[in-house]
């Protein structure tokens, strides 16, 4: 029997009231998740949805969209069990160009922190599962504090770049001291960990600026074995690939989300995974 005039409109009102509700629920959803991220948070680590076997053509994500850059983050073996290095027995802190190990892992890190935030670096970083380590001068970190405690939850790890950013070698140990563990301090307050790493602004360092890093905490001083700006990879050896250990230096610049990306393409194409310092230096 067909259906009355009058049944038909209580069918079509009832579907309109579970599309509302479930529209609500979604924007629920959304709302909570960026609320927790501006909180500091916690965020689920569940992965992102599993797109369908045969996408449709309105589903290719939009050039620089937030999804765009995720989908085209290689996929990576899995990083191996970290065998940690050795860390020198004298009284001074090691310094490295790149970490010495053979395991097919290379090292993100990001400096500064007062040029240029993008936005949507946290939300890439946890979608995409990137392991970076921020080298922050304190003053830009105070500043700025939420939006380097999104990545910081999203998993990044936040080390130590002086307060100043101005170049230590040469300068007296006190002077040294001053910058460093002033910056360690105000960093511990603002993220609850003590650096244990150190990245001299400039790479400039001397045999006081190992010395005066060790006594305010850090195992390490870290140098860089390839930059990226821009969107591309400049290498410091003639082979022109990542290597084992090799650290990649980027900055807080308006174009970091391309430079993380192609940061993870050159550690793909040499067969590496990103990995942590700080599984390595403990």
């Amino acid at each position: 029997m067909s259906a009355t005039p009058a049944r038909r409109i209580r069918v079509v009102v009832a579907t309109l009231a579970l599309l509302a509700l479930s529209a609500c629920a979604v924007s629920a959803g959304h709302t909570a998740h960026a609320r927790q991220i501006a909180a500091g948070q916690p965020i689920p680590s569940t992965p992102p949805p599993t797109p369908s076997a045969s996408p449709s053509p309105t589903a290719t994500p939009a050039p620089g969209s937030l999804e765009w850059y995720v989908s085209q983050v290689p996929t990576f073996p899995g990083a191996p069990p970290p065998q940690p290095v050795l860390l020198p027995a004298t009284g001074a802190a090691a310094f490295w160009h790149r970490l010495p190990t053979d395991q097919k892992v290379a090292f993100i890190t990001i400096d500064d922190g007062g040029l240029a935030r993008p936005p949507a670096v946290a939300e890439f970083v946890w979608r995409a599962h990137i392991p970076v380590t921020m080298f922050l001068n304190s003053p830009a970190a105070e500043e700025h504090d939420v939006y380097f405690r999104q990545i910081q939850v999203a998993g990044g790890v936040v080390e130590n770049h002086t307060i100043n950013h101005t170049s230590l070698a040469g300068r007296s140990y006190g002077y040294q001291k001053q910058q460093i563990c002033g910056a360690a301090d105000k960093l511990e307050a603002l993220f609850g960990k003590r650096p244990t790493l150190f990245r001299p602004p400039f790479g400039e360092h001397d045999s006081t600026t190992l010395q005066a890093a060790h006594d305010c905490g850090a195992k390490a001083v870290l140098h860089w074995t390839e930059t990226v700006h821009e969107g591309k990879v400049r290498y410091q050896t003639p082979e022109k690939v990542v290597r084992p250990g090799d650290v990649l230096l980027m900055h807080f610049r308006p174009a970091l989300m391309d430079d993380l990306l192609a940061a993870l393409k050159a550690i793909h194409r040499a067969g590496l995974t990103p990995a942590l310092l700080t599984d390595y230096i403990q």
